[in-house]
């Protein structure tokens, strides 16, 4: 199938009450966070072969997926410059897709160059520049923030902007908008929920620490040492097999 990760600044510091258009409800790009963000998908940026059942990043077997944070500086006072996402499956550390789209750097993790190229190659809104882009997202983390683990229902757009050709309305032979192999009359949350009552998926030994210390091999041990300065974060989880297709 298809998977992505996705930074999405917003313009305020704190706590913050919407009403009217500001919730988004009329106008998508009136919130005071960026809807869209900012979203590194190995299959809309060119490797249809990068993750799904059978293929390098195996979703029919246990893997685990790192997200490390990393600053301009090597420490955690710095601005955050970089998001960059691994995998680890039997044993095996498999470093991220990298880009494979005429016009966008070949690179393997977000940048603000990712960013701005992406956006420009494939024509869409420049909301995450415009609420601050990383030095939002990485202002915000030193606020501190939130692990929070969830599966997604959407009644809206039937998850097509993650697996299929995504506005529908558009040419899927244009950049940017194949995201996955699923046909744009895929099923609907209700026909899901009606069919696959037993579907699951496991999240577990989730931890937070400085680059390099929460993940190894199956048979690695991790790392024992820690960097002479504080370093930027990570997070890593390990995620059981997926069943269904509601499960992104």
């Amino acid at each position: 199938m298809s998977t992505a990760y996705t930074a999405h600044p917003c313009s305020v510091s704190g706590l913050s009450r919407c009403s009217g258009v500001s919730c988004g409800t009329s106008d998508r790009y009136a919130t005071v966070c960026d809807p869209d963000g900012c979203d590194f998908n190995p299959y809309r940026l060119g490797d249809p072969t990068f993750y799904g059942k059978g293929l390098k990043v195996d979703t029919s077997k246990k893997f685990t997926v790192i997200t490390q944070f990393i600053t301009d500086t090597g420490t955690v006072s710095g601005t955050l410059t970089e998001i960059r996402r691994l995998y680890v499956q039997s044993g095996v550390i498999i470093q991220n897709s990298k880009v494979n789209i005429r016009g966008i750097p070949p690179g393997d993790s977000i940048t603000s160059a990712f960013c701005d190229a992406q956006k420009a190659v494939f024509g869409d809104k420049l909301q995450f520049q415009a609420k601050g882009g990383l030095t939002a997202m990485g202002k915000a983390g030193g606020r501190g923030m939130v692990l929070v683990m969830s599966i997604q229902e959407d009644h809206e757009t039937n998850m097509l902007w993650l697996d299929s050709s995504y506005p529908t309305t558009a040419n899927p032979a244009s950049l940017g908008v194949k995201r996955g192999p699923c046909p744009p009359t895929s099923v609907k949350p209700s026909d899901i929920e009606s069919s696959a009552l037993i579907s699951s998926v496991t999240f577990s030994n989730i931890r937070f620490g400085e680059i390099g210390s929460t993940y190894g091999g199956d048979t690695t041990p991790f790392p024992t040492t820690k960097p002479t300065m504080p370093s930027p974060t990570e997070t890593t989880a390990t995620v059981g097999i997926p069943t269904t297709r509601q499960v992104k």
